[in-house]
C-alpha cells in the first residue's frame, strides 16, 4: 500500500504536493489554527500556480494567447480575497485534471502499447539440422525457421511445409484467421493459431513488416502534436465572455468577491482536456482496426478533409494487370509478338513485364537470349534479339525514335498498351487490363455520404485507360499522364481543402508527404510511402480508407462536442454564481464535476466501431 502511494506521488508530484498541502491546511483548520492554515493554503496555491503563470508568460512572449489566464486569475484572486480554500480547489482541479488526462491517454493507448509489447523476441532456427532458439534480430533472409502453434511469426517469411490458420488481426485489423499453406507468405507479427509450420525467412526482423508497424506506432504514441489547436478556436471568445460576466457582476454590485465567485467556475479545464483525450482515443480506436494514425494533428485534419485524391494502379484497381489483347500490324503472329516482348521484358521487374512473362508462360514460350539491353527513361526497353533491334514501350518512345504509328493502332490506345517495334517498324501492340478492386465503387459512395465533396483520380497512366476506370467508378475529375511532380501540383491546386491523397507506391511518396493528409494503402506496400504518409492502412483493402475517415470525423465531432459541453456548462454556472448565493469554494468544487463530465464524454471516441453502422458521425 505504501509503495503504491509512493509511486503515485512520484508520478504526479505537483498533484501530490497540492494534496499534502490541502491535508495540512485541513488539519490546521480543524485544530482552530486558522491563520497558519491560511498561510499554508495561500502560499501553496501561489507556488502551484507558478508553473501555470510562467507557461502563460512564455506563450505571450512567443505571440500566442494562453488560455490559462482564467485559471491564473482565479488562483491569484482567491488568495488576494482570502478565499484560500477556493484557490486550493482550483489548483487541485488543474493538477488533478492533468493527472486524469494522463490516465485517460494511458487507457486510450492500450492497443498501441500492446502492439509494441507483443514484438517477437525469439525465433526457432534450423541450423546444421538442429533447431535452436536465437534472438529475433539474429534471423537473416533465407534462414529456415519453425513456428509452433500459438507463437508470433518472428519475421516475414514463406511457408515451405505445413498449413495453419493465421491470425493477422494485429497487422491488418481483420478479425477472422486466414488459412495459409505452402507457398503462402506470412507477415511478421501475425499469430500461428493451430498448426506447426516450417518457413523460409524473406527478410531480417529489422526489414520485416511488424518492425515497420512498431516504428509507426512508436511515432504515434510519442507524438507531441498540438492537440489543443482545436480548443484554441474557442479559447478567446470563452475568455472574453468569462471576464465580461465576472466584470459586469463586480461593477453592478461593487463587491470584488462576486468577481471571484464567477471566475472560479470559468477555469479552462474543459478546453484543455476535451480535445487531447478525444484525439488520443480516436488514434487508439483506429489502431484497433489496422489503421495507424501517426499523430493527433493528422486525425484532426482527416476529420475535416473535403477532397480525396486517389492513385489508380494498386489503389482503385488491383494493381495486377494482365494481357488483354495482342494486336498484329503485319504478318508476325501473336505468339511471336509475345515472344519478342518477353525476350526484352525478362530483364526487368516492372509490373507490365510480369504480365507479359505470365502470358509467355501460358503460351509455353521459352525466353530468348538478348544482347545490349537497356531501359529508356521510363518510356520502354530496348534490346538486340537474334540480330534485330527490338523496342517495347509507349507510343512516346516510338515518336521519339521517329517510328511511324500504323493508323489502326488508335484502337489499342484505349487501354494501357506496350508497342513492339523491330528494326524501326511497329509489328504489334500488347494491351493490358487492370481490374477494379471489388470494394472501390462502394468505398467512393461511402466517402460521398461521409461528406467528402470532391473525389478525383490522379494517375501516371494514359488518359484513355484512366477515363475507362473513372467511368466505371463514377468519377468525373481525372488527371492522367501525371508524373510525381505533376501529382504535387494537382493536389496543391485543388480548391476544396483540406485534401487527402491515397496511394501505395514509391512514386506516390512525394504527394503523400505534400498533401494535408497522406494515406498509404496496404501492409505490403512501399515502406517509403508508409514513412511519408500521415495515415497507414495495414490491410490491403480500400474500404479501410472510408473507415479511417469515419473514425476521424466521429473523433473530431466528439472532441468539439466535449469542448462545447464544458463551455456551455461553465457559462451556465457563471450566471448562477453571479447571483452571489454561493461561496467561491463551492464553484471551484462544482467545476471538478464539469471536468469529469468532459473527460468521460471525450473517452467515447475510444468506443467500439462496427463497419456496418451508420456513417453519420458514428455517434
Amino acid at each position: 500500500m505504501l509503495r503504491k502511494i509512493w509511486r503515485f506521488f512520484k508520478e504526479y508530484r505537483q498533484l501530490g504536493f497540492v494534496i499534502l498541502a490541502s491535508i495540512a491546511g485541513l488539519i490546521l483548520d480543524l485544530s482552530r489554527r486558522h491563520t497558519a492554515a491560511h498561510w499554508v493554503l495561500g502560499v501553496s496555491a501561489l507556488i502551484a500556480a507558478v508553473p501555470l503563470i510562467w507557461g502563460m508568460f512564455e506563450d505571450l512572449r512567443s505571440g500566442k494567447y494562453g488560455i490559462d489566464i482564467l485559471a491564473a486569475t482565479a488562483i491569484i484572486a482567491s488568495v488576494a480575497l482570502h478565499e484560500y480554500w477556493a484557490g486550493m480547489v482550483v489548483v487541485l482541479m488543474l493538477t488533478g485534471g492533468e493527472a486524469l488526462e494522463d490516465y485517460a491517454e494511458g487507457r486510450a493507448k492500450v492497443e498501441l502499447s500492446a502492439l509494441i509489447e507483443r514484438s517477437p523476441k525469439l525465433a526457432h532456427v534450423i541450423r546444421k539440422g538442429k533447431t535452436i532458439d536465437v534472438p529475433v534480430d539474429a534471423v537473416h533472409a533465407k534462414d529456415v525457421l519453425v513456428i509452433k502453434p500459438g507463437e508470433v511469426v518472428p519475421v516475414d517469411c514463406v511457408i515451405t511445409d505445413g498449413s495453419a490458420n493465421i491470425d493477422e488481426s494485429s497487422i491488418t485489423g481483420e478479425s477472422l484467421p486466414v488459412e495459409k499453406k505452402p507457398g503462402d507468405e506470412l507477415l511478421s507479427g501475425s499469430v500461428n493459431t493451430d498448426g506447426a509450420l516450417t518457413v523460409r525467412a524473406l527478410r531480417s526482423a529489422r526489414e520485416s513488416q511488424f518492425e515497420q508497424i512498431v516504428k509507426l506506432v512508436r511515432a504515434a504514441t510519442s507524438s507531441q502534436s498540438p492537440f489543443v489547436r482545436l480548443a484554441d478556436r474557442y479559447s478567446i471568445p470563452f475568455t472574453i465572455i468569462s471576464f465580461a460576466i465576472a466584470g459586469v457582476t463586480w461593477a453592478l454590485t461593487g463587491q470584488a468577491i462576486r468577481f471571484l465567485e464567477v471566475i472560479v467556475v470559468a477555469t479552462p479545464c474543459p478546453l484543455l482536456l476535451g480535445a487531447p483525450i478525444a484525439l488520443v482515443s480516436g488514434i487508439s480506436r483506429a489502431a484497433r482496426h489496422g489503421i495507424i494514425v501517426k499523430n493527433g494533428t493528422a486525425i484532426e485534419r482527416l476529420g475535416e478533409v473535403k477532397t480525396i485524391g486517389f492513385d489508380k494502379t494498386g489503389t482503385l484497381t488491383k494493381g495486377q494487370p494482365v494481357v488483354d489483347e495482342v494486336i498484329r500490324y503485319g504478318q508476325m503472329s501473336q505468339k511471336d509478338i509475345i515472344a519478342l516482348a518477353a525476350a526484352v521484358e525478362q530483364h526487368t521487374n516492372h509490373i507490365l513485364a510480369r504480365a507479359i512473362m505470365e502470358k509467355a508462360a501460358q503460351l509455353k514460350i521459352k525466353p530468348i537470349k538478348t544482347k545490349q539491353f537497356r531501359e529508356l527513361a521510363g518510356n520502354g526497353l530496348e534490346a538486340t534479339v537474334k540480330g534485330q533491334t527490338v523496342l517495347v514501350g509507349k507510343a512516346a518512345l516510338l515518336a521519339e525514335r521517329g517510328i511511324a504509328m500504323p493508323a489502326i493502332a488508335k484502337k489499342a490506345a484505349k487501354q494501357t498498351t506496350a508497342y513492339v517495334a523491330v528494326d524501326g517498324k511497329v509489328v504489334g501492340a500488347i494491351s493490358f487490363k487492370d481490374e477494379l478492386r471489388p470494394e472501390s465503387k462502394k468505398t467512393l459512395g461511402r466517402l460521398r455520404r461521409l461528406g467528402i465533396k470532391h473525389l478525383l483520380m490522379v494517375t501516371g497512366d494514359n488518359r484513355a485507360t484512366a477515363e475507362t476506370i473513372a467511368k466505371q467508378l463514377g468519377l468525373t475529375d481525372v488527371y492522367a499522364d501525371a508524373l510525381p511532380g505533376d501529382k504535387l501540383r494537382i493536389v496543391e491546386s485543388v480548391p476544396d481543402k483540406p485534401v487527402a491523397f491515397v496511394g501505395d507506391g514509391i512514386n506516390d511518396a512525394p504527394v503523400l508527404a505534400a498533401s494535408d493528409v497522406g494515406i498509404a494503402l496496404g501492409a505490403r506496400g512501399s515502406s517509403v510511402a508508409s514513412e511519408t504518409a500521415d495515415v497507414v492502412i495495414m490491410q490491403d483493402n480500400l474500404s479501410r480508407v472510408a473507415d479511417s475517415v469515419a473514425i476521424a470525423k466521429r473523433t473530431f465531432f466528439i472532441a468539439r462536442q466535449s469542448i462545447l459541453i464544458g463551455i456551455f456548462i461553465s457559462i451556465g454556472l457563471m450566471f448562477i454564481f453571479s447571483t452571489g448565493k454561493f461561496k467561491p469554494v463551492y464553484g471551484a468544487a462544482i467545476q471538478e464535476l464539469v471536468d469529469v463530465t468532459v473527460i468521460f464524454n471525450a473517452l467515447r471516441a475510444h468506443g467500439p466501431f462496427r463497419r456496418g453502422q451508420p456513417d453519420k458521425l458514428l455517434a
